[in-house]
């Protein structure tokens, strides 16, 4: 008997049809975390002056600034990311997607995807396959066309930063939503302070375990 090919997991990460898969289930949920804010006020996934923008819309009625911030960082990094191969995820995801495309739709008076948790799910996943597919499709047209990938292969990470200045803000935030999560923010911070690496992400898990055990009821 022929011995059967087996999925190789290793070789998922590294294929061109998988970075659509990828980019559609991140884009998911950071459009899932935009209905939340929306519709409770937490949730959000980008930096507080980002977010900011996108809340002077929901108060002022006026999405022209969250709009054109957010497209542009989009389409900016759509054309970087296939160029050098780097998908800056704060630039395209948490911006472009998270804040801009939701602010263009709320601006024509578009509800539903923002809404509806459902359909925000649906409809952030759909972005990101298309966003993949078009750095994917630019870069089998240019650079691959050659014998050398000039040393760039499709990869993500978060470009900015700013980030690593954001933690006191972060645990100030989560200390508003609840005790116990600013709690767990603080201790995160901590605990990340002393293994020196950057606090902004011992604060998001901090926050998220004790939220995880003492929850926010939401109204």
């Amino acid at each position: 008997m022929e011995n059967k090919k087996r999925f190789d997991l290793s070789t998922f990460w590294l294929a061109d049809w998988a970075f659509p898969i990828i980019v559609g289930m991140m884009a998911s949920a950071v459009f899932a975390g935009t209905h939340m804010y929306v519709k409770y006020g937490v949730g959000a996934f980008n930096e507080v002056s980002i977010v900011a923008m996108l809340k002077a819309g929901l108060d002022g009625g006026s999405f022209g600034v969250a709009a054109a911030f957010g497209a542009s960082f989009l389409f900016a990094r759509i054309l970087e990311g296939s160029l050098v191969g780097i998908l800056d995820l704060g630039g395209s995801i948490l911006t472009g997607i998270g804040i801009g495309i939701p602010a263009i739709l709320l601006s024509v008076n578009i509800t539903a995807p923002i809404d509806n948790f459902v359909l925000s799910l649906i409809t952030g996943a759909v972005l990101g396959l298309i966003v993949g597919l078009i750095i994917v499709s630019i870069r089998k047209f240019t650079i691959n066309q050659s014998n050398s990938t000039f040393g760039a292969d499709i990869m993500m990470g978060a470009g900015n930063a700013a980030g690593r200045f954001l933690g006191p803000l972060i645990i100030l935030s989560a200390t508003a939503a609840s005790i116990p999560i600013g709690i767990g923010s603080a201790i995160g911070a901590l605990i990340f302070y002393k293994w020196e690496k950057p606090i902004v992400g011992g604060a998001i898990l901090g926050a998220m375990i004790l939220g995880a055990l003492f929850p926010v009821a939401l109204q």
